[in-house]
């Protein structure tokens, strides 16, 4: 296991709004439906039945986190995780809460 050094009070900080941020299921939604490919607001907003302006602005909260990246192409937008730690970290999780609990 590798050893992390405490954060500072800054970073900490800005970690705990991240994970509040990460505390909306849809924004959970869109970064798994993410997860595979980049995705435009229309994929997002029609694989997961909600609005376009909805996802926009969830994506808007999202990329001032630095959790997704978007990259134009033509006239859209396509959204992506930002990086392979926001990815392994949401994959991690997933898989931590679907573990067998039978050994508490």
């Amino acid at each position: 296991m590798s050893t992390v050094s405490v954060p500072s009070q800054l970073d900490t900080t800005i970690l705990a709004e991240t994970f509040k941020l990460l505390g909306d299921p849809t924004r959970l939604r869109i970064l798994f439906f993410c997860l595979d490919a980049p995705r435009s607001v229309g994929d997002i907003a029609a694989s997961l039945d909600i609005s376009q302006s909805l996802v926009s602005h969830h994506l808007r909260l999202l990329r001032g986190a630095r959790l997704v990246r978007g990259n134009r192409q033509a006239k859209q937008i396509f959204y992506e995780l930002a990086d392979k730690h926001v990815s392994d970290m949401l994959v991690d999780m997933a898989h931590h809460v679907c573990e067998d609990h039978g050994e508490d």
